[in-house]
């Protein structure tokens, strides 16, 4: 018998995660664009300083040895640090959350990874916004400047390794758990630092413009 279209489409951890996911990635793309975050340098501050408390919530998980044994360089992969120097490029301080931050270790720190990485990725569009800011991965955007190796090299080379990680069903299931409460995380803190209301999500019909 030969698989189904669904099925084939499943048929990778990274699949399974991407299809687990989509329904919370895509409102978190929805609500990051509802706030205009390109449309001052007021606003691309709070943007900043969004990304510099999750990718400090990350961070550690990049820096993982057991990680970074399984996924090569892991660690050089990691923005925080980026972020902070964006902040200071426009004349910021690093940022500091008022809150203690999620430390995720084991399989669901995966998930968190995934999330991460998968940022980069997508971060094509929002580098373009930053631009026309006349920010660059020299000043003001470094963190989302794309990889040496490109966007799309480096995020297959990445899911491969992502695939090859010895995870049972049980260590997959809290991978995938892991990675929703990244977006999660991720949306509470957009609203915060754009004062949102608690639970506040993207307009109803709110239509991203992202080109």
């Amino acid at each position: 018998m030969h698989p189904t279209p669904e099925t084939d489409t499943e048929s990778t951890f990274a699949k399974r995660l991407k299809a687990q996911t989509t329904v919370i990635h895509d409102t978190v793309d929805n609500l990051v664009m509802s706030v205009a975050p390109f449309d001052s340098k007021e606003n691309y501050v709070k943007f900043l300083k969004l990304q510099s408390v999750f990718h400090k919530a990350v961070d550690h998980i990049y820096k993982n040895l057991e990680l970074n044994q399984a996924i090569p360089e892991l660690a050089y992969m990691a923005r925080h640090d980026a972020v902070v120097q964006d902040l200071a490029d426009l004349g910021e301080a690093p940022y500091e959350y008022g809150k203690p931050l999620p430390q995720e270790t084991g399989n669901k720190a995966i998930g968190w990874l995934y999330c991460a990485e998968g940022s980069n990725l997508g971060a094509a569009f929002l580098f373009k916004h930053a631009q026309k800011l006349d920010y660059n991965g020299e000043n003001g955007a470094r963190h989302l400047a794309p990889h040496p190796d490109g966007r799309g090299k480096h995020w297959r080379e990445f899911v491969e390794y992502l695939n090859a990680l010895p995870l049972s069903p049980e260590a997959e299931a809290e991978a995938i758990e892991g990675a929703k409460d990244a977006f999660e995380f991720y949306k509470v803190v957009l609203r915060e630092t754009f004062g949102l209301p608690e639970g506040a999500e993207a307009p109803a019909g709110f239509q991203p413009h992202r080109h």
